[in-house]
């Protein structure tokens, strides 16, 4: 098994864990499971936040995505492996920041270090793919 498929499927772990919670924020607005007294969503707050980043990880994951299967294709690199882990720690990072605060400046430099470890992935699975093809 490729090493590459590790993080891949944690970043799918991950996404379903984020539907799983979802839907728990949107049981009470839904089922009524959970309603306060009042009749309200306990989790109204939370629920925009969570869906919103669910749908980040659709965004820029695309290209980690595809970077990791180019990857499975190209000789093991450890440095790729580790720039692969590093990005599924910042989209845990991101979602905390994202769903728990409303602090857009934490939220960016956690994207940030996403968004520079998928380039950086990509700078090394290219190097890997040309030592291929050269070799």
């Amino acid at each position: 098994m490729s090493g590459a498929l590790l993080p891949m499927a944690a970043h799918v772990a991950w996404t379903a864990l984020l539907y799983a919670l979802l839907t728990v924020a949107r049981a009470p607005s839904i089922w009524g499971i959970g309603r306060r007294a009042d009749g309200s969503n306990p989790f109204a707050t939370y629920e925009p936040r969570i869906s919103a980043n669910l749908s980040n990880q659709f965004e820029w994951p695309l290209f980690f995505h595809v970077a990791c299967l180019v990857l499975m294709a190209t000789p093991h690199d450890p440095v790729a492996l580790a720039l692969a882990w590093l990005f599924i720690a910042g989209r845990i990072a991101h979602s905390g920041v994202q769903i728990l605060t409303r602090n857009v400046r934490l939220r960016g430099v956690v994207f940030t270090v996403n968004f520079v470890a998928v380039l950086a992935l990509w700078v090394v699975v290219l190097q890997a793919a040309g030592r291929a093809s050269a070799g």
